[in-house]
């Protein structure tokens, strides 16, 4: 009898036959191959569409997105008109926004009214969303009633609320049903999600009462009921909530789906796990583009054009110039020093410098612990110790490094003992303002991302300047 089982060369087999079918397309680390990226272009370029549609046809809907976005402005247009006919909806949510900009262009409402109606309503409304008012009227005009009013609906909350980023798409059964008639519901297709991880359950007043997971339906008798499958320890999301507390609260209850609920409790729509995972990826990147002052959605965009992109970073600029100004003001104070003692000109950076990589180093933990919740009312004394005393300790080390090293540079010991106290003052400093910032701008209602790095910049400068010309002028000159 031959045997069922696959045989070790087969199973090595058939991953190589996939790689075939896409045209290896892909690398080991599924990135895609820039040969084959190449070979796209060529054959966009030769107005070849059917080989272009036989190499990007099996291409995943996230690689065809990265494929789009590495082409140039003119290929991308080639490349939408070759696959315009089996163009995959899901591909939209993973552009760039300029780049998904031109692909919804190249398609034309029509088409991309189509594409809208087979996505997930969640990703129809984040698409959409990003639309000019006049742009989108024009495309819910050619969807169909049931559609567009979905897309509305989601449009009417905010753009970074609950009910904006939920899907209405999900599997809600009443309380009285057993397991078997929700497995038969579930397997008749009617009105079920194309993928859900759990099943809720409500009363007649279509508020849910409780959440069943996927695999306790799987795993339960046909005849229990579902009410004796729910979870009591229920977790609602009120539509106005802010997308970050909703993240927290996936990452806090180790949730795969919630519920989301409007003001009168009744259920509206889900949450699923794939959704704040793209929420915790956005967020993140946001406050790491902020704390360098660059403005996360428009231009840290690579696909942005130069003049705008410069133009809205130009005010941070702005900002850091005034800073850097009042640092230098401080340098002013101590001009005559400065001249007598060239040493004092080649010195003061460094101290300015390690001050400001070690407020850095404590902003950025403090700013992270703000948005984890790690750092709060109840511990913010006891961290500020932490960090006064980390700044004591570094600051008698490089104390140390840097006055052995001004001392063997300039044979002078006193010069190594100014730029040591400096040293000293500047990175405890430096602690207590990476520490202190942030928890002021976010008691104020800013954003600690946004500006705190001027401000700290601003701090260890003036600090770091200020410490070493003034000691220098006190205890040389």
């Amino acid at each position: 009898m031959d045997s069922a089982e696959p045989t070790s060369s087969s199973m090595q087999t058939a991953p190589r036959a996939a790689r075939r079918a896409v045209g290896e397309a892909l690398d080991e680390y599924f990135e895609l191959d820039p040969a084959f990226v190449e070979d796209v272009a060529a054959a966009l370029r030769t107005g070849d569409r059917d080989r272009v549609r036989g190499m990007v046809g099996e291409l995943h809907y996230a690689d065809m997105a990265d494929l789009l976005e590495r082409l140039d402005q003119e290929d991308r247009r080639l490349l939408v008109d070759a696959i315009r006919e089996s163009f995959n909806p899901d591909v939209l949510p993973e552009l760039a926004t300029e780049v998904r900009d031109e692909v919804m262009d190249a398609l034309g409402f029509e088409d991309l009214a189509y594409a809208l109606r087979e996505l997930d309503s969640d990703d129809a409304v984040y698409v959409a969303g990003k639309l000019d008012p006049a742009e989108r009227e024009q495309l819910l005009a050619r969807m169909p009633p049931d559609s567009r009013k979905l897309i509305e609906q989601g449009l009417a909350y905010g753009e970074s609320s609950a009910g904006r980023l939920a899907q209405r798409e999900l599997v809600a059964v009443p309380a009285y049903w057993t397991v078997g008639e929700t497995i038969d519901f579930l397997r008749s297709g009617r009105k079920t999600p194309e993928k859900f991880y759990a099943v809720f359950v409500v009363d007649p007043r279509h508020r849910p009462i409780g959440v069943v997971e996927l695999h306790r339906v799987l795993k339960a008798k046909r005849p229990e009921f579902m009410r004796d499958l729910i979870d009591p320890e229920i977790d609602l999301i009120p539509t106005d909530m802010d997308r970050e507390e909703v993240a927290y609260l996936f990452r806090q209850r180790d949730l795969a789906a919630a519920p989301v609920v409007d003001k009168s409790g009744r259920l509206i729509g889900q949450i699923t796990i794939d959704d704040v995972v793209d929420i915790i990826e956005e967020e993140a990147g946001a406050d790491i583009l902020k704390m360098a002052g660059v403005r996360a959605e428009e231009d840290a965009s690579l696909y942005r054009n130069i003049m705008s992109t410069a133009q809205s970073r130009f005010i941070w600029l702005v900002i850091n110039l005034a800073t850097a100004f009042l640092a230098a003001s401080v340098i002013g104070v101590f001009e005559d020093s400065i001249a007598k003692l060239s040493a004092l000109a080649v010195l003061m950076p460094i101290c300015a410098s390690m001050g400001g990589n070690a407020g850095t180093q404590t902003l950025a933990t403090v700013i992270r612990s703000l948005a984890t919740r790690e750092l709060n009312a109840g511990n913010v004394f006891r961290v500020a110790w932490k960090e006064f005393f980390i700044g004591t300790i570094n600051g008698f080390l490089f104390a140390f490094i840097t006055g052995i090293f001004a001392f063997v540079w300039f044979k002078d010991i006193l010069l190594g003992v100014v730029i040591g106290l400096a040293m000293i003052t500047n990175m405890v400093a430096a602690s207590l303002s990476g520490m202190a910032i942030p928890v002021v701008l976010e008691k104020m209602g800013a954003d600690p991302a946004d500006s705190a790095v001027v401000f700290l910049t601003t701090v260890t400068d003036c600090v770091g300047f200020f410490t070493f010309l003034g000691l220098a002028t006190w205890i040389l000159l």
